[in-house]
């Protein structure tokens, strides 16, 4: 189903601004399905996208009396939730904290884990920039092809082309290394 509402015109922002609870509400249900969109497009996954759009309408609703202008809107609600992606991508990043009792990792364990992410982190930065740009909004930070894609002005498929020869390049860097020992 295609979305064809537009967002709430500037009368009920303004009002809602200045505190009308009627326009605050009329202003967070229709500002709903375009962040909801928002959000499917920048979020890595649907589970993150609506903690997403449900957190930046959340926002809305307790600050929108610091909006400045009400033209502002759009881009503010963009903002809030291309952070609120990005955070939840670097949340589901971090490794999970170290578990108590027998399933407590040795010493030994850690650092080999450091060492294997330092072999992957130097494999990256070895890259040319154009290749390690699309390997780490893709792979890091979890965008989806089109929105890569599109930062960085590229076709999907000319992203996905150098997408694969940076993820080869990166294999073969940590291949050659095993074979060092």
């Amino acid at each position: 189903m295609a979305e064809t509402r537009t967002w709430p015109d500037e009368a009920v922002i303004a009002a809602a601004r200045d505190g009308d609870a009627e326009s605050i509400a009329a202003l967070v249900s229709g500002a709903h399905p375009h962040v909801r969109r928002f959000a499917r497009h920048l979020c890595a996954t649907p589970e993150d996208a609506e903690d997403a759009a449900q957190e930046a309408l959340i926002v809305l609703y307790r600050k929108i009396g610091t909006l400045r202008a009400t033209g502002a809107l759009v881009s503010w609600m963009f903002r809030i939730i291309r952070n609120e992606c990005v955070r939840r991508a670097r949340l589901a990043l971090r490794p999970p904290p170290p578990l108590h009792g027998a399933a407590m990792r040795s010493a030994e364990e850690e650092v080999f884990q450091r060492l294997e992410a330092a072999r992957v982190a130097a494999a990256v930065a070895a890259l040319p920039a154009d290749q390690r740009q699309v390997l780490i909004m893709r792979d890091v930070q979890g965008l989806s092809g089109r929105t890569t894609a599109d930062a960085l002005g590229l076709t999907v498929a000319a992203m996905k082309s150098r997408l694969h020869r940076a993820r080869a390049a990166v294999q073969h860097r940590l291949g050659e290394g095993a074979c060092d020992d």
